[in-house]
């Protein structure tokens, strides 16, 4: 493994570590809590801040697992329902975010599954204010097409993310904030494929790849 392999794992690690702090943390709370308090409901209340935050743990390493490592459990190709389910587990059920979904029925290679959950994340993240994410995929003539696109009141993407997607970042650049991105783009462009961002806009956000199959 090159040096520059082994410095992007170290940035996905942070960015996994980051990402679960605030549920991991949560659980801590509600553990120290249910430790001091004697009234029945809110120890009940603490239990279900238990159940909330280690629920979106797993859900998050669910995830990450596929997103972004090797995915053991999956075989070459990945049945578009898994995906899904990751990505409305991580939208949650506040309302906020409604998913539309476009995929063939058919399983999907791993590196396309992988692709589209990236692109997901990324758009979902832009959404701070809420909207809609629509996500589809279909075998195309040159490969895989995936699309995302997000639309809301406000698309907040971050500038480094925003290079790290159309390949103009400096790989010293990276952060544990862009190494997906930048991950993203490598694995389609080393599978044939392209990766492309729309120009920015403050209300829609749409990201397209292409992957041989």
């Amino acid at each position: 493994m090159s040096n520059s392999e082994v410095d992007l794992a170290s940035l996905l690690c942070s960015k996994i570590c980051h990402d679960l702090l605030s549920p991991v943390g949560a659980i801590n709370n509600g553990l120290e809590l249910l430790e001091d308090e004697t009234d029945p409901v809110m120890r009940d209340r603490c239990m279900d801040l238990l159940a909330d935050s280690a629920r979106v743990s797993a859900d998050k390493l669910k995830y990450f697992r596929l997103a972004f490592g090797a995915a053991g459990g999956f075989g070459d190709n990945v049945d578009p329902a898994e995906a899904r389910g990751l990505i409305e587990s991580l939208i949650g059920d506040s309302g906020k975010i409604t998913l539309g979904w476009a995929l063939q029925g058919e399983a999907l290679p791993k590196k396309a599954i992988k692709i589209l959950l990236n692109l997901a994340l990324i758009a979902k993240e832009s959404l701070v204010r809420g909207g809609t994410l629509d996500v589809g995929a279909e075998q195309g003539e040159l490969g895989i097409e995936v699309v995302v696109r997000a639309e809301g009141i406000k698309i907040a993407l971050d500038s480094g993310i925003r290079t790290a997607l159309d390949g103009t970042i400096d790989p010293i650049d990276l952060s544990a904030r862009t190494a997906a991105a930048w991950m993203t783009r490598e694995l389609a462009m080393k599978n044939g494929g392209d990766l492309r961002i729309s120009p920015p806009s403050a209300t829609e956000l749409l990201l397209g790849a292409i992957v041989t199959a």
